[in-house]
């Protein structure tokens, strides 16, 4: 970074303080990975009361200062994480949510310019990919220090559907959900392994034969599992918190780990000028580079219908 010596990279401030934001904010806490958390929310009581409650259980934990910040906090931040915008109401898809939370980030995004911040952008509110493109061009940062947490839960997602399918542990599964973070989402079956051995293969190996049906089912799992949560509890919170510490994992430690986070794409299969999740390279820097995974032509096929889906909906907004 340009200005090292002016980040604490200690130092976390998350802006929105509702489910998503606080559920992060309570899974930070637990992680150990900041010492100071400043929580940001346009009700200030909101974001003190979450400071409050969350700082109870500090005391089991390792020493943290969590408390409700401003702006100013931002200055010398490592990460900052942008959960703040319109909850996604049942019957609602993400892209539902894109003229409110554009004018959200209208307010949001141009205040971290104001101060020069010099750290990591991390955004998770909906809808992601395109909420992402819309804070690099608001915040003036440089395109590789502005993520989008993309579809780094819908991989998960899709590693515990395999996993239990196969009855076996999903951490030994490699997939990636690519494309939006909504409906138009792939799931990249061409690369699906578990442990080296393709999907199919390992499939046989549990006499399962029905591969097209299996991967049907589970991605269209994947893909509704977020409206199927909503319908019965109003909001997703605890996977998409869980995402974001990860994330936040591979920044702080400089781990250069492969996520599948949400960042702009300049030729990459043929798409140009979109944020679009896709496996990439993440640490201290934010973005070092994309990961070419293998993907057959039908897959690119629907990658490209999605980012123009996306690249349409940014149009109509003027973006």
């Amino acid at each position: 970074m340009d200005c090292s010596e002016c980040i604490n990279f200690k130092k976390v401030v998350i802006v929105g303080c509702g489910f998503v934001g606080a559920a992060t904010a309570f899974c930070l806490m637990q992680s150990g990975l900041f010492s100071e958390m400043a929580l940001i929310d346009s009700d200030q009581l909101k974001a003190e009361g979450e400071a409050m409650d969350i700082n109870h259980g500090v005391p089991f934990n390792k020493p943290m200062k969590i408390y409700a910040g401003s702006y100013d906090d931002v200055k010398d931040a490592s990460v900052v994480i942008v959960t703040a915008g319109a909850n996604q109401k049942s019957g609602e898809t993400r892209l539902d949510l894109v003229k409110k939370n554009i004018n959200i980030f209208k307010s949001i995004i141009p205040e971290f310019k104001k101060r020069k911040f010099k750290g990591i952008l991390l955004i998770v509110a909906n809808p992601v990919d395109i909420l992402t493109t819309v804070a690099i061009k608001l915040s003036g940062l440089p395109e590789n220090r502005v993520l989008g947490s993309g579809t780094v839960l819908d991989t998960a997602r899709l590693k515990y559907e395999i996993g239990n399918l196969l009855n076996i542990d999903s951490r030994s599964v490699h997939a990636f959900i690519v494309g939006e973070h909504g409906d138009s989402e792939i799931a990249a079956w061409s690369s699906a392994n578990v442990s080296g051995i393709k999907l199919d293969k390992f499939c046989e190996m549990r006499n399962l034969y029905n591969y097209k049906e299996i991967e049907e089912k589970i991605a269209n799992d994947v893909k509704n599992s977020a409206y199927e949560i909503i319908s019965r509890k109003k909001a997703t919170y605890y996977g998409i918190a869980v995402s974001v510490k990860r994330i936040c994992e591979a920044i702080v430690r400089n781990e250069r780990s492969i996520l599948s986070i949400s960042s702009m794409l300049h030729g990459q299969y043929g798409i140009e000028g979109i944020s679009l999740s896709m496996p990439a390279i993440v640490g201290r820097e934010g973005v070092e580079t994309f990961v070419p995974i293998q993907l057959n032509d039908n897959e690119i096929k629907n990658l490209r219908l999605s980012a123009k889906r996306l690249k349409e909906i940014l149009d109509q907004n003027k973006i």
